[in-house]
């Protein structure tokens, strides 16, 4: 079966103003279909890689034609993106809350962290809350990359995710990710996150 961008779980004006309809429509119609059609294409083509689920063909990355690792991690990562957000944002709480206090000492240390380690990759690529069992990491991959796929070490599962490509933030944001980083907290879905982090122990 061939991969598909699922709808938004929310109207596309639904998070602004920490992002603006155009860009979440050009963001998830444009940018994001062009992944899943490259992926279907290059998937097509090759007997080796078809009938594998999207999370299968990224653990074996380091494998990959380019083209499979680099759609195929720009489908996953921004199927796992519109999930991460949510307009109704919230604050975090329960476990998960605890772990991060454990980890970073408080919960404005871990925002910062993450908030440097996202400005500070370079060129495209994302920011990521990430756990192995309950312990956690703040992690930055370049391009599509993923804490799932096997080019990144350490075995860590995804709970939180967010895009500095771009394309994500620069119709408001211009140049200043800084600006987007910050901002981006007021939508993070903390239920899915809670419910991610549950996933792991």
């Amino acid at each position: 079966m061939a991969y598909e961008v699922a709808p938004l779980p929310y109207d596309y004006a639904a998070l602004a103003p920490t992002i603006d309809e155009q860009t979440m429509r050009l963001h998830h119609d444009k940018h994001h279909q062009t992944y899943v059609d490259n992926l279907n294409k290059a998937v097509d083509g090759d007997s080796n890689l078809q009938g594998k689920s999207l999370e299968e063909l990224l653990q074996q990355a380091s494998k990959l034609p380019p083209v499979v690792r680099n759609n195929g991690g720009g489908h996953w990562n921004h199927s796992f993106f519109w999930e991460t957000m949510s307009p109704d944002g919230g604050t975090p709480g329960g476990d998960l809350l605890k772990a991060i206090n454990g980890k970073w000492g408080s919960f404005d240390s871990f925002q910062e962290q993450f908030n440097a380690k996202g400005a500070g990759q370079f060129g495209s690529g994302w920011v990521w809350l990430a756990g192995r069992g309950n312990e956690l990491e703040v992690l930055s991959t370049p391009n599509q990359d993923n804490p799932l796929m096997d080019v990144v070490e350490g075995g860590y599962t995804p709970i939180l995710g967010n895009d500095v490509w771009e394309h994500a933030y620069y119709l408001t944001y211009n140049n200043r990710r800084a600006d987007y980083l910050k901002a981006w907290w007021n939508v993070v879905n903390w239920d899915k996150a809670n419910e991610r982090f549950a996933r792991l122990g």
